[in-house]
């Protein structure tokens, strides 16, 4: 994929990679997790994959973090691996930390689209949704793990395959929202739909996410390790070279630090904000998914997904939620939207979803950002 190097000015004097004419053949893994607070704002410090590599690394490259099966072949065999070879063991490369976040909490898992969804034509017989992301959860990963143990197999009740995980979310890859620069019809549209300030981590583009929930009894001072899997097949009869279509499967693997949270706990309701920066917010119909019928999964190894009904929200402003931010703890009950939320592959401008969410002292580290808006 071809590249320049554009300086932004401003007060900041932000470096930006402006992608020209991209050719949609780089793909896709996760690039960062961020907790998201209960107004819908990315808190906290970054967290990063098993051994990651920085698009800022001396010798990057897409290879180094990109991983497909099959490689080279049109099936998935039992003999596949899940994770890349890099990301086999529980290892942080330097400079990328594991996520820290509290059990319960929701996260964003961030990653680029790279024409897929906004040239969508450059591949024949490739779905609509430009596939989908499953999300599978686990306090017993493996080194070695095979695929087909995993994919498909696992399910939300923590009863599929050998029941060691489960099932956390499933999305559609295109979140509704991303975008790379580009003169395509899609990519014009969202730009001019939501707009953002170019920064220093995602250029001029708009990153896609995938937000899910941790288990809400996920144990303190154990990682938590997530799967990320981007099932893209092609499908038969439609690329003429590929009459039988084509298994094409994209995974990062990743774990998360859980940290205990402490304090007194108590039940408060706070407003998705609208119209807060796009570089630092979670996508409104994801959350609305994960809380909506109760509270986050309280399956850790499986089990069921729990639900609770704590009664009617009474929203608070967001200058509340602003002067508590730092006493945020992970979204614990519901999240009902106050308007009608649309498909997730639907724009997502104008939608307000309500959240539950527990407030306690001391969770957060003075040192995380606040989660008003910027």
């Amino acid at each position: 994929m071809n590249f320049k190097l554009t300086t932004w000015k401003g007060g900041l004097g932000l470096l930006s990679l402006l992608f020209v004419a991209p050719t949609a053949v780089a793909h896709s893994w996760v690039e960062q997790l961020m907790v998201i607070a209960p107004n819908g704002t990315f808190v906290g410090s970054p967290g990063y994959s098993r051994g990651n590599v920085l698009r800022s690394d001396p010798g990057y490259s897409d290879t180094k973090m990109q991983y497909l099966v099959p490689d080279g072949r049109n099936e998935v065999l039992p003999s596949d691996l899940l994770c890349k070879n890099t990301q086999q063991q529980q290892v942080q490369s330097e400079g990328s930390p594991r996520l820290q976040a509290s059990a319960g909490a929701a996260i964003a898992l961030r990653y680029q689209e790279n024409g897929h969804v906004t040239q969508p034509g450059n591949q024949l017989g490739k779905p609509e949704n430009r596939g989908t992301v499953y999300v599978y959860g686990t306090t017993e990963p493996k080194e070695g793990e095979k695929i087909m143990d995993v994919h498909k197999v696992w399910n939300k009740k923590g009863t599929g395959g050998d029941k060691r995980g489960v099932l956390l979310a499933t999305r559609n890859f295109d979140d509704g929202r991303c975008y790379q620069v580009n003169g395509d019809k899609i990519s014009t549209q969202r730009q001019s739909e939501f707009p953002h300030t170019a920064d220093q981590l995602m250029g001029v583009n708009l990153w896609c996410q995938s937000d899910i929930a941790l288990p809400s009894n996920a144990l303190s001072g154990k990682p938590y390790t997530l799967y990320w899997v981007w099932d893209w097949p092609t499908l038969p009869n439609v690329d003429p070279n590929l009459p039988k279509g084509k298994q094409e499967i994209y995974t990062t693997c990743i774990d998360v630090d859980v940290v205990a949270s402490a304090g007194t706990q108590s039940h408060v309701a706070a407003s998705y904000v609208q119209d807060q920066s796009l570089n630092s917010a979670a996508i409104p119909a994801q959350l609305a998914d994960i809380f909506g019928s109760g509270a986050p999964p309280s399956s850790v190894h499986g089990g069921s997904m729990a639900s609770s009904n704590p009664g009617p929200a009474v929203p608070i402003s967001s200058e509340a939620v602003t002067k508590t931010s730092r006493a945020w703890s992970s979204p614990t009950v519901a999240v009902t939207p106050t308007s009608p939320v649309r498909d997730p592959i639907a724009p997502q401008k104008g939608v307000t979803v309500t959240t539950f969410i527990t407030v306690t002292k001391s969770v957060f580290p003075e040192s995380f950002a606040s989660a008003s808006p910027q």
